[in-house]
């Protein structure tokens, strides 16, 4: 009898338990086919309880599809190796693009827990993929016999990506370095998320506190309204709260009069994560550059550099440097004679001695006025984030032919996302594109483009893309919509480039589509659309003063264009010497063994860098290199530079708006993705290979050589 109960009651507890699991696997959205609209995520059905075993499950289904290729008895082939490789995954990609990206737009301490958990996981992972000498054998054999496949172009990328993947992930590596190997990444993995959320932590503590109304002068009325919105916000009604956040920081450093707060608040922006207590990003940042240089080394390259740049444009870090040189000295004379212009209208201040950086943009603005007679707070009326929207917008339908119609019924991740559903001329779907403005404590800093799902071809069916759009604009306030800086407009149009980027794509594989190129290619899109931001012609079509609907006057955009060169010295040295700093971390032959303090005073001493300007990102807050995918690579951004403003010349040349060259853009670049070297896809649509002198006459740098 008592057996029986036992048994009885284990059964129960079994099926129980059973019943349970299964209610939990059908209770995570993650586990189910996503039935909102357009398939998007289901954000409001999306907790963080579900992302862990979502993530862990996805694990174990790329695992037995991965066991599934090698146990293959038939030989290797592109359809059982090449593709079935491709396609393995899904679950896991579904889950961690949600994951990643909420960690990184709409964080919490406990998502960023579970990274900081699942990191060594994720990473070990990988290595068991790219470290499987069996499955590398079988990519391996269709490699060497490609030449009797027939595979088309998309194919043949593929495979090559694939193979040379393999190979550089450590795939030919004896045993004793597949150990080392796999435990630099993990380290690495764990290394690169701390430092990362080091910096959010950093800006998200620090506030500027003003009771005093007499230190908020020359600070602009909305400036003032945000500062005493925040404050509010915070539990200090009747303050002014000014924070790290750009849309803060920068203003605040550009009209506050007030030179000691100005000096305050600059010094609490430098030395973030430089603080020396738990969120000290100096030793991290040494730490990530010698585990990648050890890599490097190990894998057979000289520097971490030589390793990322062999899939570049400029394939070795000799070019990139030298790009960087060239610039260097032109942009370095012009910052000069910006100093000394600075220097003068210290001294007309009263104030002796030094320029110092906290100074820079404060009589920088005092001379675009005093030079231009043109204030940004003129142009700021006539730059509505809404009216700006429209703008690009229009600049998006008259190129492309595309029409953006707003989603109420999709769900979103946050109340202030919006979602839009992007179709072309003829109402045919072309993606789903989330856009998300404001800075919050959740949101790390900065503006970026990044995907939900990816485009790829099913069954001769595109599947549409979703792409997100992430930004810090200033906010609106109780009296006025957000008003944005016109380089925030720069900002909004750049990002729309890449947004661009990811909802043309057409192309066959998802690991080839949209912005899966080289990093020295993948902000050409970006930066030729801020072109058409400043360009008189569009500026007419959402320049509109926010109160009364006035297009901006011919008098203003003449006035900007004018300006248009001014301070270009050092916004060019301030870049150049965080693109330098980058290099000088990763082309280093052996382990660094000074601090990041010492290492960056020496690789700017060594350039010249003048004490007034430091580098636009210091060594603790460098997220684009040490945790956002940039390593070796910040350079890219002057390198896409050089071909934007070549290209658009073609535009400028016969009309901005001019069909032809349009779709020959679209066709080449924006629809092609990575399935092309990109030089090849930039002389299809070019006709010629890019020069450096569109950019020099752009920036004024032709005239300081």
């Amino acid at each position: 009898m008592k057996i029986k109960t036992i048994l009885l009651f284990s059964a129960i507890t079994t099926a129980t338990i059973n019943a349970q699991e299964k209610n939990k696997t059908t209770m995570n959205p993650f586990f189910e086919t996503y039935t909102t609209p357009y398939q998007v995520p289901p954000f409001h059905l999306i907790k963080n309880e579900h992302f862990k075993p979502a993530i862990l499950e996805g694990i174990k289904k790329q695992e037995v599809e991965i066991n599934a290729i090698i146990s293959n008895k038939e030989k290797p082939t592109f359809e059982n190796t090449i593709l079935a490789m491709e396609n393995s995954g899904k679950l896991l990609s579904k889950v961690s693009t949600v994951f990643y990206n909420l960690n990184s737009a709409n964080t919490n301490e406990e998502i960023q827990a579970i990274a900081k958990e699942l990191a060594p996981r994720m990473s070990a992972h990988n290595d068991n993929i790219n470290l499987n000498p069996e499955l590398f054998k079988r990519v391996k054999a269709v490699w060497d016999n490609q030449a009797n496949l027939n595979l088309n172009n998309e194919q043949s990328k593929i495979l090559e990506n694939l193979y040379k993947n393999f190979v550089r992930s450590g795939a030919n590596l004896s045993e004793a370095n597949k150990k080392r190997l796999r435990e630099i990444n993990a380290e690495m993995a764990v290394a690169t998320l701390k430092y990362g959320q080091n910096i959010l932590a950093e800006t998200n503590s620090y506030e500027l506190v003003i009771s005093d109304k007499k230190d908020l002068a020359g600070l602009p009325n909305e400036l003032i309204e945000a500062a005493a919105s925040d404050a509010k916000s915070r539990g200090k009604e009747g303050n002014w709260v000014f924070t790290l956040s750009n849309s803060s920081f920068m203003p605040f450093l550009q009209y506050s009069s007030n030179r000691k707060l100005r000096k305050e608040i600059w010094n609490a922006y430098q030395m973030r994560a430089n603080q020396n207590n738990d969120k000290d990003n100096k030793e991290l940042a040494i730490t990530i550059a010698n585990l990648r240089g050890e890599k490097a080394r190990l894998l057979g390259y000289d520097t971490h550099a030589d390793y990322v740049l062999e899939k570049s444009m400029a394939k070795n870090p000799e070019t990139a440097t030298k790009l960087l040189m060239d610039l260097w000295a032109p942009a370095l004379n012009m910052a000069k004679k910006e100093a000394a212009d600075i220097k003068l209208m210290m001294e007309k201040d009263g104030i002796k001695g030094n320029v110092e950086p906290y100074d820079w943009r404060y009589y920088a603005e005092k001379i675009r006025k005093e030079r231009f007679d043109l204030n940004e707070q003129e142009m700021k009326p006539y730059f509505s984030l809404d009216r700006t929207r429209e703008g690009i917008f229009t600049v998006c339908k008259n190129l492309y032919g595309l029409e953006f119609t707003p989603l109420k019924e999709v769900p979103t991740y946050h109340e202030d996302v919006t979602a839009w559903e992007v179709t072309d001329s003829n109402k045919n779907h072309i993606g789903i594109l989330y856009m998300d403005f404001h800075p919050r404590a959740s949101k790390r800093g900065g503006a970026w483009m990044t995907s939900y799902r990816t485009q790829k071809m099913e069954n001769g069916k595109r599947i549409a893309p979703v792409v997100s759009i992430v930004c810090n604009f200033t906010k609106p306030t109780e009296n006025a919509p957000a008003l944005l800086t016109f380089d925030e407009v720069s900002t909004f149009f750049h990002e729309f480039g890449h947004a661009l980027h990811g909802l043309l794509s057409n192309v066959t594989y998802e690991s080839l589509a949209g912005t899966n190129v080289p990093r020295d290619f993948v902000e050409l899109p970006s930066q030729i659309m801020e072109n058409w931001a400043a360009e008189p012609e569009v500026l007419k079509m959402y320049a509109k003063h926010y109160k009364t609907g006035e297009v901006i006057p011919d008098a203003l955009i003449e006035k900007m264009q004018k300006a248009g060169t001014f301070d270009q010295g050092f916004a060019t040295v301030e870049y150049l010497a965080a693109a330098l700093l980058d290099m000088e971390y990763h082309t280093r032959k052996v382990a660094i063994k000074v601090d990041s303090e010492t290492f960056e005073k020496e690789a700017m001493n060594k350039i010249n860098l003048p004490s007034e300007i430091i580098p636009r990102y210091r060594s603790t807050y460098f997220n684009h290199i040490f945790a956002g995918g940039y390593s070796a690579g910040y350079y890219s951004y002057i390198w896409s530079g050089v071909l934007d403003t070549d290209a658009f010349e073609v535009f400028k040349l016969n009309g901005l708006f001019n069909k032809t060259n349009a779709e020959s853009f679209k066709t080449n670049i924006l629809e092609k993705g990575g399935t092309e070297e990109p030089m090849v896809l930039y002389k299809n649509f070019r006709g010629a290979a890019p020069s450096v002198e569109p950019l020099l006459r752009k920036r004024g740098l032709d005239q300081a050589k």
